[in-house]
């Protein structure tokens, strides 16, 4: 550590799935129950000491409390004992109960559907949203954080205990009659009371209080609400000091406010938004701590340690007497723990890269540099500067042809043929009935295929045999759908390990790591390839298996594709040039993967943009500009085709209210939603706008293992029979299905397809 005593570092959360994702494993045995919760328990400890250790031994004062199991929203759930009355029956069994919220549950007598699910700001990180009511009372369900911090100490590890903020917990929560959560704060606020007199009774000096929300546009009750409860907080005796922590964006207009609350500290994001600090240094007074996240939480690159010490020396020369943590910018949750297995990785490449362990060494050498300096700090620096102008010189980054390519786009680029009516004419000769039945895309990725594509990709598996192996493996899934009844089919996407990491493989311009996972929600990780260069599709990516799949049957089979924001979003992106270069030529590449497949006879091509809402911008100031760029990338995609050919895209776990209009100009032919866990609350919003084309609405949950009953889902399609014409309504799962076993896909499934019918058969009915 710096033996100046007025700077230090800190973390603000670590990744906990574990370099080789070690709980995902525990997660999915103990959910098989093939392991006990004590074996859970034990390898959760390991990793919680392991991860501290790594934090400890690089100078860094690790967090505690940032460990969960499924999602640290959900642990305040549990914490403040806020569990949905349907839940109640499982008080008993509080594990159990846990997963019961995040996954359902459907076994002993109990059918318990999931919470509703969506993301965490602006990432690809999922959280589970909590559920109040007027009547909802708090009670201390849990003491989880200072049972973490003791765990650490009992190791000699001194941590920073962090709670996501009260205004944050109930802002990002639901009321069950829309009104405003802000409401139950005087009820919440004794919870974090009792947690910070019991945290000091623990020994904790420094707490760190997460208010994300603080980087949002807020209301005026918010404001009040702020004031309330840090009020309240801070004459807490013997409380520990407190760190304000915000992240994901600028404070803005709640700078005042975040700098006038009562708290030791305040944590700003000077990665993301680098221009608030001038505002920051002027409005904070001498006496707070600044937290200054100076290196980037959220992306792989290396940083510019000669930058940014100069924007540390900065701060340091404006605040001389006051305390300095440097900090990375947000959570490292969005990161992969350590580069240290990645020996496939060219040294070039691997060389501009920093992941989770790396990036707490480049905190510990901006903290020596500060202080005392001394010869490790003076080699990392050496070698960051080495990278720096490695990667600012390497020609493998650039492109003329796709320089030239983006400038040959036209307004006409970005339309179809012609408007929707017109196309929705020329689409009927596929010959679909009402409410017509499909899936998103995937199906289920069994141990057999994985252990192929595995055995494959250790060369154990030749090509020719791997490829017999995924054509029996689609031909049996075409043959399970006919069965089944569906009237659009997909050829299941045997050959793909993810979704964007697939493409990423076929188009230049990518690079992909061994084991650069992140987690996405509960167990379920993502590996996001990093986009280094100017991106472009050497040879078709997904043609030779589409056109296999439509020869098997006269069914119409879907191309399947992942959009270009989603593409973008969903991977480590090059920060050299405006993300929305990137997405175009993306667009670029996927457009002509759509051109090709409607060459080779496919009719219906879905292009997935899951993440466009993802990608919005946190102030609403910065919206239009994003929307204009988003929808412009996929129209570039999707608008090479004939009016004959239909364009499905897919989104999930996102709020569309807001944004309804931006889906609307996409202009596809149908666009499917997440909207079963909501109970069909997001076609709300669709029917108020009067959407123009046609919509999937999902009737069941697919991140639950919760198979639902026929009746359930014929209820939720009359709900949106009610707010969106009959004709305009097709029949789906929320999303795809590869995490999901055969057995209960084929029970969901043929759920879904008689719901259909159902439907079919009262439309019928209603007309004659």
């Amino acid at each position: 550590m710096s033996s100046h005593p007025a700077v230090s570092a800190s973390n603000l959360g670590f990744p906990r799935i574990g370099a080789r994702r070690e709980l995902k494993r525990a997660l999915e045995s103990f959910w098989a129950g093939k392991a006990d919760a004590a074996s859970l328990h034990a390898i959760a400890s390991e990793l919680r000491a392991k991860h501290w250790r790594l934090q400890h031994d690089a100078g860094v004062t690790p967090s505690s409390n940032d460990f969960s199991f499924y999602d640290q929203v959900l642990d305040m759930v549990m914490i403040t004992g806020a569990v949905p009355d349907r839940y109640r029956a499982l008080d008993g069994d509080p594990l159990r109960q846990y997963f019961a919220m995040a996954r359902g549950d459907q076994r002993d007598g109990v059918d318990l559907p999931a919470m509703e699910m969506t993301k965490w700001f602006d990432t690809n990180y999922h959280y589970i949203v909590p559920e109040f009511d007027q009547n909802t009372s708090f009670r201390l369900g849990s003491e989880k954080p200072v049972e973490e911090y003791l765990e650490a100490k009992a190791l000699g590890i001194e941590t920073r205990p962090v709670l996501l903020g009260p205004i944050s917990f109930l802002t990002l929560g639901k009321m069950a009659d829309g009104g405003s959560a802000l409401t139950l704060l005087d009820g919440l606020l004794p919870i974090y009371e009792t947690l910070l007199r019991r945290l000091a009774a623990a020994g904790a000096r420094w707490v760190q209080i997460d208010e994300p929300i603080l980087v949002l546009d807020l209301s005026e009750a918010h404001r009040a609400a702020f004031r309330t409860a840090y009020d309240r907080l801070a004459k807490v005796g013997d409380a520990p000091q407190a760190v304000l922590t915000t992240y994901f964006g600028a404070l803005g207009d709640n700078l005042d406010l975040a700098t006038s609350l009562p708290v030791a500290g305040l944590h700003v994001d000077l990665v993301r938004a680098p221009e608030q600090l001038d505002a920051v240094l002027a409005a904070l007074p001498a006496d707070r701590v600044l937290s200054a996240g100076i290196i980037d939480g959220r992306n792989i690159w290396r940083t510019d340690l000669d930058t940014a010490l100069g924007t540390l020396r900065t701060i340091a020369t404006a605040r001389p007497r006051s305390g300095l943590i440097v900090a990375p910018s947000c959570s490292l949750l969005h990161s992969p723990v350590g580069l240290d297995t990645e020996t496939a990785l060219d040294a070039e490449l691997r060389s501009w890269l920093a992941f989770a362990t790396e990036k707490l060494s480049e905190v510990e050498a901006l903290t020596q540099a500060l202080g005392a300096g001394g010869e490790a700090a003076a080699s990392a620096f050496a070698s960051s500067s080495a990278a720096v102008i490695s990667r600012r010189a390497s020609t493998r980054i650039h492109r003329a042809e796709v320089d030239a390519r983006l400038d040959a786009i036209t307004a006409e680029s970005t339309r179809r043929q012609s408007p929707y009516p017109t196309r929705r004419s020329a689409q009927r000769s596929i010959g679909l009935p009402t409410f017509p039945t499909t899936t998103i895309g995937s199906f289920p990725q069994t141990a057999a295929v994985r252990n192929a594509r595995a055995d494959h990709k250790k060369g154990t598996l030749d090509t020719d045999a791997y490829d017999r192996f995924l054509r029996d493996e689609i031909e049996r899934t075409v043959r399970i759908q006919e069965t089944i009844g569906l009237d659009v089919l997909v050829h299941g996407e045997f050959e793909r390990n993810d979704m964007v990491e697939y493409f990423g493989e076929r188009l230049d311009g990518f690079a992909f790591t061994a084991n650069g996972w992140v987690q996405s929600y509960g167990s379920r990780c993502v590996k996001p390839p990093i986009i280094y260069g100017d991106v472009v599709r050497p040879a078709p990516m997904t043609v030779s298996w589409s056109r296999f799949a439509q020869s098997l049957t006269d069914r119409p089979m879907k191309g399947m594709l992942t959009g270009p924001v989603t593409i973008l979003q969903w991977s480590f992106v090059r920060d050299d040039q405006p993300r929305d270069v990137t997405c175009r030529q993306i667009a670029l590449a996927i457009r002509d993967e759509v051109v090709d497949l409607e060459a080779a006879g496919l009719r219906v091509i879905q292009i997935d943009e899951p993440a466009i809402r993802e990608g919005l911008p946190l102030r609403k100031a910065d919206w239009a500009q994003y929307l204009a760029w988003a929808v412009d990338a996929f129209r570039i995609a999707s608008s090479g085709v004939r009016d004959e050919t239909q364009i499905h895209t897919h989104m999930c776990y996102s709020e569309f209210n807001d944004i309804v209009d931006a889906v609307a100009s996409m202009d596809a032919d149908v666009v499917s939603i997440e909207t079963s866990r909501s109970k069909m609350e997001l076609l709300d919003a669709f029917a108020r706008f009067a959407y123009p084309n046609e919509i999937g609405p999902g009737v069941y949950d697919i991140h639950s293992p919760r198979v639902p009953p026929e009746a359930e889902m014929v209820t939720l399609l009359r709900r949106a029979a009610e707010v969106i014409p009959a004709d305009r309504l097709w029949v789906n799962p929320d999303c795809g299905l590869k995490t999901r076993g055969w057995p209960e896909v084929e029970r969901a499934l043929t759920a879904m397809v008689a719901a259909a019918r159902t439907l079919r058969a009262e439309q019928a009915a209603a007309s004659n």
